[in-house]
């Protein structure tokens, strides 16, 4: 029986989970337009390979250290600190900006320095007289400070998050879109090559969100002076959390690079199709898995740390009961609409019915594995609440291992006998290791008790899959085929593609109340 103080909690959750979910979701509706823009002006071209790979390599370190491992380990100690050591929150804030600072600052500079050997690790495929390789080295030093920036910006969303404080950290990635729209349109007036214009805008993004920042925290009375000091006993805390967290927590994101890794060795346009099938599955993992992620981790810190160990458990096992539930209908829905929505969205201008074929084969190999992506998230925290970071990197380990290797099968294949839609195969073998990691990680969050998971796996979730195949058959028989769909403008695609996921969420949803679903009940 869940106390009151518990449903209070799952309350609280629910409500700062919407917050954050609806403002990704506003994130994410300007990333599409912004996407849009970009295979309008640009396609799926040699040009915009080099770009996403000059994007890629930043974002991928921001994944990876800043909201990654770093959050991870420092949203649990600053709520240690805030709840058993209030005076010196301030200091820590100090010393852990300082030093973050510090190292950023170096990474920048070498990141710069070394662009061009960054990216023959990133892009082996583009050789060192492709037009590619030239471009995306010379966009790199253009976009690599954007790191610098948005690492800081992330220390301080840990912050806000810390406080309860969730609306500005979830909304500021809009900036990054406005500016990356701005730089695209711009761009057409530029003499070659007019992409380099979104370099320019990744780095002002990255300024901008930064600075608008500053007011909140010194309204907070946080904003600290930046000082250096390894010694501090937060910051080695910290630092010791973070070592091992950099690998458990950014699996998808490592996994993600090596596709586009080894993308750049098959046919050119083949990260670009990567690129704008992530692009979408990203969409409902923002809203669903990293929203609740985002949210429960300091819940989850605070309960640890005053031994509420029953109420941990009904955290994490409802808000894992409740991504499951709402990611399997997004998975189904992406891979019956899969051509439809690049179709809606990209096949204008210079982005053509090949480049919708292959991106729909992409986005189809993410979709299955979008449940695990987002229960991944959740379920990380219940590690890293407790401040153990080093069990997910023996599970993330095994993941990236066995994706290295299926795309090592896929790359020499291709090279020897090359085939149509290897792209696809490199999302599909991304896919199974999200799987295996969360197979992992469930099993063993559950051997130590940190689960209910008999309240996971049963017959709600049974219900969400009969109603997905119910959703699935009928929305199957009624929509056009993508062909007859590109004869329509922008309007009405849009308009049909927004009429299919509307009916087929209240199919879904119907088909759960007619076998008895309880909504309100799962979300408290």
């Amino acid at each position: 029986m869940i106390d009151q103080n518990s449903r209070n909690t799952n309350n609280s959750i629910v409500k700062s989970s919407f917050i954050v979910g609806g403002m990704t979701f506003i994130s994410r509706i300007s990333g599409f337009i912004r996407d849009i823009i970009f295979a309008n002006i640009f396609g799926a071209s040699s040009s915009t390979d080099a770009f996403f790979v000059a994007f890629k390599i930043p974002n991928f370190f921001r994944r990876l250290f800043a909201e990654g491992a770093f959050s991870q380990s420092f949203v649990p100690v600053l709520n240690e600190y805030k709840t058993t050591k209030p005076s010196e929150v301030k200091k820590l804030i100090s010393y852990i900006q300082g030093n973050l600072a510090l190292i950023l600052f170096f990474i920048t500079l070498l990141g710069i320095i070394f662009s061009e050997n960054i990216v023959s690790v990133f892009a082996p495929g583009f050789g060192d007289s492709d037009v590619r390789y030239m471009l995306a080295s010379d966009m790199l030093k253009i976009t690599f400070p954007y790191l610098f920036f948005i690492s800081l910006t992330a220390m301080y969303a840990g912050i806000f998050n810390t406080y309860d404080k969730f609306l500005l950290p979830s909304i500021t990635p809009v900036l990054l879109n406005i500016s990356l729209i701005g730089a695209a349109l711009y761009s057409s007036g530029l003499s070659y090559p007019p992409i380099i214009a979104l370099a320019y805008g990744v780095l002002i993004a990255g300024i901008v969100q930064y600075s608008v920042q500053l007011p909140f925290l010194y309204k907070m009375n946080l904003l600290v002076t930046p000082k250096i000091n390894f010694e501090f006993s937060g910051v080695n805390k910290i630092l010791k959390l973070m070592l091992p967290a950099i690998l458990g927590t950014a699996v998808v994101q490592i996994n993600l690079v090596v596709d586009s890794i080894v993308a750049s060795m098959l046919a050119p346009g083949s990260i670009s199709w990567l690129y704008y099938s992530d692009r979408l599955v990203e969409f409902p993992l923002g809203i669903f898995g990293i929203a609740i992620a985002t949210v429960i981790l300091p819940v989850l810190s605070a309960k640890y740390s005053s031994n509420e160990i029953t109420s941990f458990k009904e955290t994490i096992s409802n808000s894992l009961k409740v991504v499951l539930i709402y990611s399997l209908p997004a998975t189904f829905g992406l891979i019956l609409l899969s051509d439809h929505i690049i179709v809606s969205l990209f096949q204008y201008g210079n982005f053509d019915s090949d480049d919708t074929s292959m991106s729909a084969l992409s986005l189809i190999a993410y979709s299955l594995g979008l449940p695990a992506f987002i229960m991944m998230k959740v379920l990380l925290t219940g590690f890293f609440s407790r401040q153990d970071t080093k069990t997910p990197v023996k599970f993330g380990l095994i993941a990236v291992i066995f994706n290295i290797i299926m795309n090592t099968i896929v790359v020499f294949y291709y090279l020897s006998n090359p085939f149509t839609g290897a792209h696809a195969m490199l999302a599909l073998a991304t896919s199974i290791s999200a799987w295996i990691q969360v197979i992992l990680l469930y099993i063993h969050l559950n051997r130590e008790d940190f689960l209910f998971s008999n309240d996971i796996f049963n017959k709600e979730a049974f219900i969400s899959i009969i109603s997905c195949i119910i959703m699935f058959l009928i929305l199957g028989n009624i929509i056009i085929s993508p062909i007859a769909l590109a004869d329509n403008n922008f309007f009405t695609r849009g308009l049909l593609l927004g009429s299919y996921i509307v009916l087929g969420a209240l199919i879904y949803l119907v088909s759960m109340y007619m076998f008895g679903y309880k909504f309100k009940k799962s979300l408290v």
